[in-house]
């Protein structure tokens, strides 16, 4: 008896998963007006949409590449997700966020903050 009732479940449980996965079109948008503060935010896809996100500066200007009509899809996506993030948390202008980003990124790969392998073995010539 007890079989049947967990079948049952089962069952109910995977109609019930394939019927909102087929009907997703129809509910997922409400859902996304109803909870707007979602894990997932949709990353710039082009140099304009870049700007506009706020990631150009002075000293590293992305406008000369709208200008000159760049068909490149824009920054490299993980690594604006990764300096959004820290402008984002750390409350940063993208200068900032960006030399943070690459000071990170080095360090992670074994290189200081001077530009010199952390290695001991590391043999340097003046």
């Amino acid at each position: 008896m007890e079989n049947y009732i967990l079948f049952s479940w089962l069952i109910l449980f995977f109609a019930t998963f394939v019927g909102l996965y087929y009907t997703r079109q129809t509910w997922a948008a409400p859902m996304i007006r109803l909870f707007p503060f979602s894990i997932y935010n949709r990353l710039p896809e082009s140099f304009t949409e870049d700007v506009e996100a706020g990631l150009t500066s002075e000293s590293f200007n992305l406008v000369q590449n709208i200008d000159d009509e760049d068909s490149r899809a824009g920054l490299d996506a993980a690594s604006k997700r990764e300096i959004l993030k820290i402008m984002k948390s750390k409350k940063m202008n993208f200068d900032q966020a960006r030399t943070q980003f690459l000071t990170n990124k080095m360090a992670k790969n074994g290189i200081g903050p001077d530009g010199r392998p952390l290695d001991p073995r590391a043999v340097f010539f003046s």
